[in-house]
């Protein structure tokens, strides 16, 4: 077996890393689990180490249980979860946690800089809005609470950034994942000085030199391919922002088309060939050179099915062992016979305050028209219908900021769902197309680098070998039970939004 390229995920519950042929077949992949902890209300955060130990274990047991020979990996892609803040000494230690992308413990920090330099101002720069769950606004908040790990903090480093620094021992900051820094100027891909002595960001603390996505940072070292049992010498690029490469590995490249995430968190990215933020989205470079992506990045994903069935599907897991299967084919089966509009339930997947389109931190979860008639099965469906709503809601925003949705591709675990895939397409009214693989994120990685070593001469020949869609859900006509639900679904917020301040 020759001429494999390897793609590195790291993701908010595990890292998956897959190793894929030059024609785009998954050859191989392995998964490895680490922990999220929760030390205060507010506060989400990882231990970078654990990254690097499941990366680690992942290759190993990818190298040995699947006869993957590492001299045939031509070349490393890796794609990271957005918005850490990873401070290293000049020895490479980590000196802390991360806060990661859920975390709201900098606020206030934000509060007080909205209001010394400005929000447009802030926001014409970096077509982004300045909340605490960003990169910048936790660097600044280690400066200020951690003032000992600041002062022996050589860089901060991004999550993809980290694992390239583990494998080629390089400092590197990609394109894609500039935009978590609100000094960072999105139009030109470069620091803005002037912006960052404001914001009391010293420079010298990020990578000086920002990377385009398939560039390559640097090699294998002799230390990692000890540790890995990857070959030294291997080229590793910069890879990027997991969202940006999860639509790439989607197949959206064109202006229009749309990454749908069905990942632990929720969302969209739309390609762009020009400009359009706006401040109720996200706005981020594409790892693809020369566009763009707004985006919808939002709690509720598959991670609200995973907390549901956690909790309450005690009954499903006893089924699915006795039918053979797994306790989400169960509860599908069970949101099947539900009629669509959960006949009216309605959930709000807030579960750890919510981000756009309202980016509310104390925003919480809601179950709303519960009566005794209804069943499991109709929290089950609400759950579905109610991310199928935030899914909605920014898309509608991104269309009042001029950015026109045509297809959508769906990706993550979420996409094995037909009834959730068909449910977001009926909200929505947008036809939704499945790839082949819901291993998207790795698999853009490993696109990225192919591209980086010459494989492939453009974006549009790595897409042709890797990206085919399996299967198409055309929007049923629109049913009166989810605009009826959309609609309670806005209203319960702005309803609520009061209370959940307070709480």
């Amino acid at each position: 077996m020759s001429g494999l390229l390897l793609g590195i995920d790291i993701g908010t519950s595990g890292c998956k890393v897959a190793v894929f042929s030059e024609a785009g077949q998954l050859i191989a992949s392995e998964t490895q689990p680490y922990n999220v902890i929760y030390p205060k209300e507010g506060w989400v955060e990882q231990d970078p180490n654990e990254w690097w130990n499941s990366v680690v274990k992942a290759i190993k047991s990818l190298v040995c249980n699947n006869n993957v020979e590492p001299s045939d990996i031509k070349a490393i892609g890796i794609d990271g979860q957005s918005w850490s803040a990873i401070p290293i000494d000049r020895k490479g230690k980590v000196l802390a946690n991360t806060p990661i992308w859920m975390d709201t413990r900098a606020h206030k920090i934000c509060s007080r800089l909205k209001d010394e330099i400005g929000e447009q101002k802030i926001f014409s720069l970096c077509g982004n809005p300045m909340e605490p769950m960003y990169t910048l606004p936790k660097i600044l908040w280690f400066k200020e609470e951690m003032p000992k790990v600041y002062s022996e903090t050589y860089k901060f480093l991004q999550s993809n950034s980290f694992i390239v620094y583990r494998l080629t021992g390089n400092i590197s900051q990609d394109i894609s994942q500039g935009y978590g820094m609100q000094c960072f100027d999105i139009k030109t891909g470069s620091w803005d000085k002037d912006m960052a002595a404001k914001m009391g960001i010293d420079l010298g603390m990020l990578s000086e030199r920002i990377y385009k996505c398939h560039e390559i940072v640097g090699h294998v070292s002799g230390e990692a391919a000890n540790i890995t049992s990857l070959c030294e010498g291997t080229p590793v690029v910069a890879g990027g922002l997991d969202a940006a490469c999860g639509t790439l590995g989607a197949g959206v490249i064109n202006a229009g088309q749309t990454q749908e995430q069905g990942g632990q968190a929720g969302g969209m990215s739309i390609c762009l060939e020009e400009y359009k933020a706006d401040p109720r989205l996200i706005m981020s470079c594409h790892v693809v050179p020369g566009k763009w992506l707004l985006q919808g990045g939002t709690v509720g994903g598959s991670g609200v099915i995973k907390w549901f069935e956690r909790e309450f599907c005690e009954a499903e897991r006893r089924l699915a062992a006795h039918n053979n299967n797994n306790s989400f084919d169960q509860m599908n089966m069970e949101a099947e016979q539900i009629p669509a509009g959960s006949e009216g339930v309605v959930f709000l997947p807030y579960m750890a305050g919510e981000r756009s389109p309202i980016w509310d931190k104390k925003a919480k979860g809601v179950f709303y028209g519960l009566d005794f008639s209804k069943t499991r099965a109709h929290m089950i469906r609400a759950c579905f219908e109610g991310v199928a709503f935030s899914l909605k809601h920014n898309l509608h925003v991104a269309h009042e900021a001029g950015a026109d949705v045509q297809v959508m591709y769906a990706t993550g675990g979420a996409a094995n769902s037909m009834l959730w895939t068909q449910i977001k397409a009926d909200v929505t009214g947008k036809e939704v197309y499945v790839p082949s693989s819901d291993a998207s994120a790795t698999m853009g990685a490993a696109m990225l680098s192919g591209i980086g070593v010459g494989i492939y001469s453009d974006f549009e020949e790595a897409v042709s070998k890797f990206v085919r869609i399996v299967r198409k859900h055309t929007p049923a006509e629109q049913k009166k039970e989810y605009e009826k639900n959309y609609s309670i679904y806005l209203d319960l917020y702005r309803n609520l939004m009061g209370i959940m301040s307070e709480s």
